[in-house]
This record gives C-alpha cells, sequence and structure tokens, in this order.
C-alpha cells in the first residue's frame, strides 16, 4: 500500500466516525494524530523523485527479502476543508460530512 492510500483510509475512518456520531449529546475534538509507518523506497520513473514510498506490513510470509525499511513519523491535525475548524466526531445536524470531502485529497 503506498503511503497516500495509507493516509487516505485515516481520513475517510474520521469522516465515517463524524457521520455516525451525528446527533449526538458528546462530541470529540480530533487532536494531533501521531502515526508512524515502517516504508519501503522504491525507485519509480514516475514518481517525480524517482521513488514512492510504500507502507510495510507487519505480516510476514517467510520470505527473505533484501530490500531496506525505513521508519517514517507524521503528526497530522485534522481541519475541516471549508472552514478551517478542527474536526469534531459529532454534528448537530444530520451528519453533514460538507468540507470533509476530499480534503488534502491526492
Amino acid at each position: 500500500m503506498e503511503l497516500a492510500q495509507a493516509v487516505q483510509v485515516l481520513r475517510d475512518e474520521l469522516m465515517s466516525a463524524a457521520a455516525q456520531g451525528a446527533g449526538s449529546d458528546v462530541s470529540f475534538q480530533v487532536g494531533p494524530i501521531q502515526l508512524e509507518f515502517a516504508v519501503e523506497l522504491r525507485k519509480d520513473a514516475r514518481a517525480r523523485g524517482g521513488f514512492k514510498a510504500f507502507v510495510v506490513s507487519a505480516e510476514t510470509d517467510g520470505t527473505v527479502s533484501r530490500t531496506r525499511t525505513h521508519r517514517i513519523s507524521l503528526t497530522l491535525e485534522p481541519r475541516q476543508a471549508a472552514t478551517g475548524d478542527p474536526l469534531l466526531i459529532s454534528a448537530d445536524d444530520e451528519g453533514d460530512a460538507t468540507g470533509l470531502t476530499g480534503a488534502g485529497a491526492p
């Protein structure tokens, strides 16, 4: 899985949580999210810098690999795309996720 895809999965899960919390009496402001990945850099002629980062699965299949993995850490602060306000996991309306869709889409 490419690193961009892993971040997109997180974005999708946050949007889903916001929609599911619609109408709740309790809301949560999403604070900084710290992620750490083991990535493998692969040469890719289509990538601008010539390399792409792929998230390495924690599962092993018993095969021997000669690739090197690197650890990267990211801190993301989710914001609503339309307003820049912090993301809330809840809403007073019917779970309108407008402004969240496509936020930071690659």
